[in-house]
Formats: structure tokens, sequence, C-alpha cells
């Protein structure tokens, strides 16, 4: 199927090439560059609808994710920043050609029609021989089929062994012409219809002030929850001490001194979970996979731990990575009803760490909450993204990549 695709791409491509010279002409006599710029553009939904190979990265808008509720409607939430400047230029296809209108200029369009002339008329040729090549061995593989020669040749074993291998010599040759016009297609697109560099950095710098602002809120959030932990929790039980330890010297109390040492022990249970919650040592001296486990064990419903990193990557991708799974577990724990079984997929190639968490429970995930938020924003914020699939009825697939540097 992308075999007839690509051929198809090419014979439109080799039609367009005849029509540019005729459109190029015609701007030149009436100074008017519209008709240029639309046959560009043209040619670049043609680029991308049929010959662009490249998978399309998520979408890079800034979403926030709600880690409170699998809420009211389930969908699939995209966030992340940085590859967007890079999956955006790397095809050039998608964005529009303008120059009658804004994006590419009209002297872009114009240079860009010139150079895929003589690329479109190739990719034409190399489909005409094709065809004709193909046409020839039906009419000999016909002819001696029906017990007549073949250009005066009779099918003996020395004559279709030579025929044969000229005939898979020149199918090899002719599909990798084929495929270098389809790169040189590519190309071509990327080079002048795509973002210029000027373009791309103005991108990148909105995308870096975006994900800056976000972390900072994702910061203060972090801090104000900190903060509630201390005042609501710890504060009250080390008041309560306090209260006691007086009460019991004032009248010697055997039971008020035991009651006083219990609520000490609850007061340095809840500061361990709050720096457990702040960041886990564990993560430093055991590793990701290590540290999950704990979670993993702390956590109501049961979670299958599958994969782990190759090497270990920068501190700060694996504690991002650590966060998205613990975010995920924590959601998946107070929210999902009726979930038995969590599974977490950890993987790792030469340029991605990809961690994964997949719930059976109900769905409907929300992805405008407060936790998801911080948890995008701080992928974001080292190039990475969040993918969050969550239809009503579940599962819930919560999915985070970030750039692997070691």
């Amino acid at each position: 199927m992308g075999a007839v695709r690509a051929a198809a791409g090419i014979a439109l491509g080799a039609v367009t090439a005849c029509a540019a010279p005729a459109v190029l002409a015609t701007a030149a006599l009436t100074r008017r560059g519209t008709a240029v710029v639309r046959l560009a553009e043209l040619d670049q939904r043609r680029v991308a609808a049929l010959l662009d190979t490249t998978p399309a990265h998520p979408d890079q808008a800034d979403q926030a994710g709600r880690s409170g509720s699998h809420g009211n409607t389930g969908r699939s939430a995209h966030a992340g920043a940085g590859a967007g400047a890079e999956g955006a230029g790397a095809t050039g296809a998608g964005g529009g050609v303008t120059g009658a209108g804004g994006g590419v200029e009209v002297w872009r369009a114009r240079a860009y029609l010139w150079a895929r002339l003589p690329v479109g008329l190739l990719g034409g040729g190399a489909l005409v021989l094709l065809g004709a090549g193909a046409w020839t061995v039906a009419g000999a593989l016909g002819a001696w089929l029906s017990g007549h020669a073949a250009d005066g040749m009779r099918p003996t074993w020395p004559v279709a062994g030579y025929l044969l291998a000229a005939a898979l010599l020149l199918l090899f040759l002719d599909l990798a012409g084929l495929a270098a016009v389809a790169e040189l297609e590519r190309r071509l697109v990327r080079r002048h219809l795509g973002p210029d560099e000027l373009a791309l950095m103005r991108r990148r710098i909105d995308e870096l002030a975006a994900t800056r602002s976000g972390i900072v809120e994702a910061v203060d959030a972090e801090r104000r929850r900190i903060e509630r932990d201390l005042h609501d929790g710890l504060q009250q039980r080390l008041i309560v001490v306090a209260m006691l330890l007086g009460r019991a010297r004032r009248k010697d109390s055997e039971e008020l001194y035991r009651q006083a040492r219990h609520e000490n022990e609850q007061a340095l249970e809840e500061l361990r979970q709050v720096a457990w919650r702040i960041y886990p040592a564990s993560l430093d001296q055991l590793g990701l996979r290590e540290a999950l486990a704990v979670d993993a064990e702390r956590c109501p419903v049961p979670v299958h731990l599958h994969g782990d990193l190759t090497h270990r990557p920068a501190p700060a991708i694996e504690t991002a990575a650590y966060f998205a799974v613990r975010e995920a577990l924590t959601n998946a724990a107070k929210h999902a009803r009726a979930a038995t079984r969590i599974d977490v997929t950890i993987h790792q190639d030469a340029h991605t760490v990809r961690v994964s968490v997949r719930d059976d429970g109900n769905g409907g995930a929300d992805p405008n909450g407060t936790g998801l938020a911080g948890l995008a924003r701080r992928l974001g914020a080292l190039d990475g993204h969040l993918t969050i699939d969550s239809p009503p009825g579940g599962p819930t697939h919560l999915t985070a990549e970030l750039p692997c540097a070691s």
C-alpha cells in the first residue's frame, strides 16, 4: 500500500512538474505570484500526503492535565515542548505555503518549482520505464505461454535466465531511482517551503518561554502542597505532642507520656512521607525501577512492572520519568473506580526514555487538573511530552516520553 501511495505521489509530481513552466511563465507576464504559491502549496500537500513517511509527532500544544479527576470526559491529551520546532520543520509539509497571505514568500515558491522541475520529470520517466518494462515482460511471457516466439527468441533456459537476470537488475535500478526521487521531493519541500531558521528560532523561543512559565507555576503549586502537608498534618501533631507533654509534666501521668510518644512517632512518619513525596532517596540510590517498585508496594491496586532502563540517563530525566509514573499511580488509586490492575512499562532506546502506565479502571480521565498539569509542564521543560488516552469506560493509558540524555 505504501508503494502504491508513493507511486501515485511521484506520478502527480510529474504532472505538476509539467504544469510548472506554464504557471511560472504566466506569473512572470502578469507579475502576480498567486498561482505560483498555490501550485507550490498543492505540491507541499502532495508530498505530505503521499511521500512523507515520517510519523507525525504528537501535538505540541501545552495542554494541562488535572491529576485529580478521572472525570467526565475521556480523551487523548498531548503536552510537550521543544520537539515541536524540529517536528514542524522536519518535513515542511503541513504548515501552509504562503506568500500571498503569509508564510513562504513568492520567490521561495518560485525557486521551489524551478528546483523540482527536473526531479518531477525524472520521477515521471522512471514510472514510464517501470510500466514499459512490465508491459514487455508480460508480452514476452504471454507469447511464450501461447507457443510463439517473443522477438524471435524461443523460451530456452539460457535465454530465460538471461532475461530474468536483466529484468531483475533493471527493476532494482528503477525502484532505487523512484526511492531517490521521493527523497529528493521531501528534501526540496523542507529546503524551500519549510520554516526558515529564523522562524524555527522564534518558535523555539516561544516554546521555551511557555515551558519556563509553566515550570514556575508547577514549582509554586508544589510549594503550596508541601506547605499544606506541613501545616495541616505535621504541625498539628507537634502541637498535640507539646500539649500532652505539658499536661504529663503537671500531672506526672504515664498514660499522657505514652500518648505523647505515640503522637511523636506519627509525626515522624508523616515527616518521612512528606520528604518522600518531595523526592525519594531510593531514586538516587537504587535507580528508577527499584524506586517504582517501592511505590508499587504502597499502591492499593496491584502494580505490575515491566522493562527497565538500559543505562541511567541524566538525573533530571530519571526524576521526571519517576514522577510521571507516580502521578499516574496516585490517580489510578484515587479515581479509577473498579481498577484491579496497573501495568507500568519502562522502555529506553538510543534517543528516548518512555514510561507508560495503564490501568483497567473506568476511564474518563480529565486532563485539566493540577497534578497532570504540573507533570506536563515538568516534561515540557525537558523537551518531553505527555500523552493521556482515557475513553469513558476505560482503560486509562498514560505515556511520558523524554529525550535520553545520558
